[in-house]
Order: C-alpha cells, then sequence, then structure tokens
C-alpha cells in the first residue's frame, strides 16, 4: 500500500513539474510577443517621428513685406493698360530695386548679391501676375507680400542656428575710422568673442600637428626607400624627399606651437575669421560685425550707417554657426533680423506645398502635379487589374478544370507576386515603350506596368474571397434552373465582393508607393506641368519624393518629408477603406 501512494505521489510530482515548465515556456512566448510589438511599435514612432519632425519645417511658409512703388514709365509706359503689356515689364529689376531701396547701405557686389537671396526667385513673377491682374495698381506704392527664399525661411525656423544674444556689462564707445570700427567696452564685453577664438586656435593647432605627423611618416618612409634603395642615385633621391618632408613637418610644428601659445597667452587681440562663430554688434538701428577682438576692445565693419559717440544701451550678438558652416550670410542676417524688427516677417500655413507644381527652387515646389499623376496613374491600373484580375479568379475558381495546365498557371501567379518591382519596370520599358511605343513618363505606360505588378494580388485575393462564399449558396442557385454563369455573377461575386475590394485596394495602395517600376519607364522625370490625360507627361508621389530627396537644397528635405506625410496619408485612407468594407459587408456563415 505505500509503495502504490510512493508511486502516485512520485506521478503527481512529475505532473506538476511539467505543468509548471508549459506555464513557463507559455509566459516565456508572450515575453518574447510582447517584446517584438513593443520593438516593432518603437521602430515604428522613431520612423514617423523622425518624417514629421522633418516636415514641421513645410507647414509654413515665409513673406517678406515690403513697399513697392509701380511706377508707370517702367511698368506701363504707353498707359494702354494691356495685362500683356505689363507682364513684360522689368519685374525682377523692380523687385531688386525694392531691396536695395530698404537697405540703402549695402553697396558690395556680393553684399547686394546676398540681399537680392532674401526673396524668392519668383517673387518677381506672382508680383507681376497680381498687377496684371489688378491694373489700377499701376502708378501707385504699395505694401506687398515677397515670398521669402529657402535661405531666408531655413533661418527663421532655425535650421541654421540661431542668433544667441549676450548681456552687456559696461558702456560702448564707437570710433568710425574710414571702412571699419573700433569699438571700446568699459567692460570685459568682447571677452566671450576672444575666448571662442582661442578655442578655435586650439582646433586648428591639434589639426596641424596632425598634418605634421603625416608629413614625418613620410620622412620615415623615404628614410626607409633610402636605406633599401639599390643605387646611388634612387638614396640620394629618396633622402632629399625625406628632407623635404621634414622641413614641412618642421614648419608645421612650428604654426602649431604659434597657435597654441596665442591660445593660451593673454596678450595681443586676435582676428575673426570664417572659421569662428561670428559676433554682431548691435547699436541703434545699426549693426556691426566683429573682425578683430581684445577683451575690451574690438575692431569691426559697420553695415548701415553709424556715428561716432558713447552708447549705454547696445547689444552683443553670438551665431550658433560659423559662415562657412551655413548657407546664410552675416550680412543675410543683419537684414532678416532688421526686417524682423521692423515687422516686416510674417509666416502663414503653407497651402502652396498642396496646390503648386514642382519646381527646382524650393520655396515654389509643391505637390499638386504629383498628386495628379498619381491619380491618373491609379486610374489606369485600376482599369486594368480589377476586371482582368477578378476575370481570372472567377474562372481559376469557378470554372477551369483542374488539371496540370492550370496548376501550371495558379503556380505562375503565386511566383508572380513575389516578383520584384524593377523588373516589371523592365518589362515596361523594353515592351511597352520600346515594342508598342506607349508614350514615355506617361501615367498610361505607369499605370499598365503597376496593372502588372499589382494582378497577381487582386488574383489570390479574389480567389479567397470566392472560396469563402458557401457551397449551398452555389447549391441552392443551381437548385431553381439558374445557369453557372448567373450562379457565379449573379450569387457568388456579389458576396464575394467585399473581401476583393479589399484585396484590390491593398494591391492598389501597394502600388500606390512604388517607386522604382516607375523610375525605369522615365516617371523620374523633372514634370512642371499639370497632366491633363493620361496620355500626357507626369510624375507622381513617390517618384517626387525620390527626387526631393536628391536634391542638395536643405529645404527640400523638409519637402521631402512633408511628401512622405501626404503619402502616407493617402495610403493609411486606402487602408482604411480597406478595413471599412470588409467589416461592413463582413458576412458570417
Amino acid at each position: 500500500m505505500s509503495e502504490i501512494t510512493s508511486h502516485h505521489g512520485s506521478l503527481l510530482t512529475g505532473n506538476d513539474r511539467r505543468l509548471k515548465q508549459r506555464r513557463r515556456a507559455e509566459t516565456r512566448l508572450k515575453t518574447y510577443g510582447i517584446a517584438a510589438i513593443g520593438a516593432a511599435g518603437l521602430a515604428l514612432v522613431a520612423l514617423l517621428s523622425s518624417v514629421m519632425v522633418q516636415a514641421s519645417k513645410a507647414v509654413t511658409e515665409t513673406y517678406v513685406t515690403l513697399p513697392v512703388t509701380l511706377d508707370t514709365v517702367e511698368i506701363d509706359p504707353n498707359g494702354t493698360g494691356d495685362p500683356k503689356t505689363i507682364l513684360r515689364a522689368d519685374f525682377s529689376g523692380l523687385t531688386k530695386a525694392t531691396l536695395r531701396n530698404q537697405f540703402p547701405t549695402i553697396k558690395g557686389r556680393s553684399e547686394k548679391r546676398a540681399l537680392y537671396d532674401l526673396v524668392s526667385s519668383g517673387a518677381a513673377f506672382e508680383l507681376a501676375q497680381k498687377v496684371s491682374e489688378d491694373t489700377s495698381l499701376v502708378g501707385q506704392t504699395i505694401d506687398y507680400d515677397f515670398l521669402a527664399s529657402d535661405v531666408t525661411d531655413l533661418y527663421l525656423k532655425g535650421v541654421f542656428g540661431e542668433v544667441r544674444q549676450l548681456t552687456p556689462h559696461g558702456t560702448l564707445q564707437v570710433e568710425p575710422d574710414g571702412k571699419t570700427v573700433q569699438l571700446t567696452s568699459s567692460g570685459n564685453d568682447f571677452s566671450v568673442a576672444l575666448a571662442q577664438v582661442k578655442k578655435q586656435l586650439l582646433i586648428k593647432a591639434k589639426t596641424t600637428r596632425a598634418k605634421a605627423a603625416l608629413q614625418n611618416n613620410g620622412v620615415e618612409e623615404f628614410r626607409r626607400r633610402a636605406e633599401m634603395a639599390e643605387t646611388e642615385k634612387d638614396h640620394q633621391k629618396n633622402l632629399k624627399l625625406a628632407a623635404a618632408r621634414a622641413k614641412k613637418r618642421d614648419t608645421l610644428l612650428d604654426q602649431a606651437a604659434d597657435l597654441e601659445r596665442r591660445a593660451t597667452g593673454n596678450e595681443g587681440a586676435e582676428e575673426l575669421d570664417d572659421d569662428t562663430v561670428s559676433f554682431l554688434v548691435k547699436v541703434g538701428n545699426s549693426w556691426i560685425k566683429l573682425t578683430r577682438v581684445d577683451t575690451q576692445r574690438a575692431e569691426g565693419i559697420a553695415i548701415g550707417p553709424l556715428s561716432a559717440g558713447t552708447f549705454a544701451n547696445w547689444g552683443l550678438m553670438v551665431t550658433d554657426l560659423p559662415e562657412n558652416a551655413r548657407k546664410v550670410s552675416d550680412t543675410q542676417i543683419v537684414a532678416i533680423e532688421q526686417l524682423r524688427d521692423a515687422g516686416a516677417i510674417k509666416q502663414v500655413f503653407n497651402w502652396r506645398f498642396f496646390t503648386s507644381r514642382d519646381s527646382r527652387e524650393p520655396e515654389l515646389a509643391g505637390i499638386w502635379g504629383a498628386a495628379v499623376g498619381s491619380f491618373w496613374t491609379m486610374l489606369v491600373t485600376f482599369s486594368l487589374a480589377f476586371p482582368i484580375g477578378v476575370m481570372a479568379a472567377i474562372y481559376l475558381e469557378e470554372f477551369a478544370p483542374k488539371n496540370k495546365f492550370t496548376d501550371f498557371i495558379e503556380i505562375n501567379i503565386n511566383n508572380l507576386a513575389a516578383v520584384p518591382s524593377i523588373v516589371f519596370g523592365l518589362l515596361g520599358l523594353s515592351v511597352f515603350l520600346g515594342v508598342f511605343g506607349v508614350p514615355r513618363s506617361a501615367p498610361l505606360a505607369g499605370g499598365i506596368v503597376l496593372a502588372l505588378m499589382t494582378l497577381p494580388t487582386i488574383i489570390i485575393a479574389a480567389r479567397a474571397a470566392i472560396k469563402a462564399v458557401p457551397p449551398s449558396i452555389r447549391d441552392a442557385a443551381l437548385g431553381v434552373g439558374a445557369s453557372r454563369l448567373q450562379t457565379t455573377f449573379h450569387h457568388v461575386l456579389p458576396l464575394a465582393m467585399p473581401g476583393i475590394l479589399t484585396g484590390t485596394i491593398i494591391g492598389m495602395a501597394q502600388a500606390l508607393g512604388e517607386t522604382a517600376p516607375l523610375i525605369m519607364i522615365g516617371m523620374v522625370a523633372f514634370i512642371v506641368d499639370i497632366p491633363g490625360g493620361i496620355t500626357e507627361s507626369a510624375s507622381v508621389l513617390p517618384v517626387q519624393v525620390f527626387r526631393w530627396s536628391d536634391f542638395p537644397e536643405r529645404a527640400f528635405e523638409a519637402k521631402t518629408g512633408a511628401a512622405i506625410c501626404v503619402l502616407l496619408a493617402f495610403l493609411v485612407i486606402m487602408n482604411a477603406i480597406a478595413i471599412f468594407l470588409r467589416r461592413r459587408f463582413e458576412r458570417r456563415w
């Protein structure tokens, strides 16, 4: 009896142990699943966050409000009031003259060129369009909102750093000296600028020592070659090269030592160059760019009219980046800050991004042309892929005999669903464009290629939806005298249509985001005009994203992010429609 009880107890112990092991395995599986979902969620959040932060710079656009004198002699000399005559006037020169009048002290050629870059190159055309539409403006002086350039817009959004204001502790004595200005502070207000210069000197010294180390490597290498030389001529040649490298090394080491001495010493003023952050002094309405600093004294170049005197209220500003590390120059910064102080800068929601066509100028570029091109391309894709895919699914599922030929077709349909999309682009390039002469870069060509790529997805989804219809529906229809064709189209197809539409929308969403096949057929070309049909040249949203991401201008980074957000919004809407259709028309048998 005791042996039976012991055996029974051991069985219970073994069962409990196995039960605990199963529970631990189940817990581990749940943990792995939660961790996988969490990792995927974090990756998605990181992706969307980076895209949205990048796109946030394109939400608004900047305008510069300036008074413009629309002189009749320059715009409409004959007084005809003809819009075509007005459009031929030199509005570009008028825009530049307006900027010069606003900043009369900016005289140099490079400074004027920087000044003209404050507004977009398309601002003059928009002004011409406005005046041609309202000819009564000719002869008046109006306040016009000029579209700011991408440089101005990005500076105001902090892309090129900010101008930080330092608190001065003393009064400032200003002494103009020809083209330069001598500044003296009663406090050590310029010590911050001097410390920045000394920091840059240490960086230069480190770089110079690294260059000296490379020259020293050359010295050792040429000496090694001299020792291994087989002839006296080669021996002397390598010794000379080693001596030349040694001379360069010693020169660099002397330069590094001098830089370090200047950086750690307390004597003498130092120059501010393009490798150092810019320091700007504001005195009244005038600005001074510092070029040489000491702890209490500084020298600079005046930007604007300046008179001698002692000033208690003055400002010392410093940029976050050196001038050679940002696209906006110090002259442009001063002009922008003056405009901002005058209330001539305003930022509004960027409707232009959604309503304008593509442009080489980032502040003028929009997605409307690509959106219309995507519409025409998707229209061609749906018109071809949906009927062909549904008919093929109906035939294979309802009418085709089960033999080796149909098995071969089914295998190839499944294989086509896994073919890389660029292969379909090569097919379109060689067959549709090369053989049938379909217009290049047109939505017709893109739609045909994307239809071929989408067909397997639609066929597979449609077959699954048709197969899900219970056989009793078919039996009941046949039982009351309906033919197989009537049974399929009057009963089976309507019941399977929600599933078919769901698969079709998912396939269309996939086609909407494709880029590689469209690049192969030439839809990557720069297209300015809005396409009016399926045979006109056009671009599409994913190709627009690809093109903008390859442009060097910083402003196109924001445009790229915004276009990605628009594309993702379309994809989310299409998938939401698919989910709605599935839940709305889903039937439980």
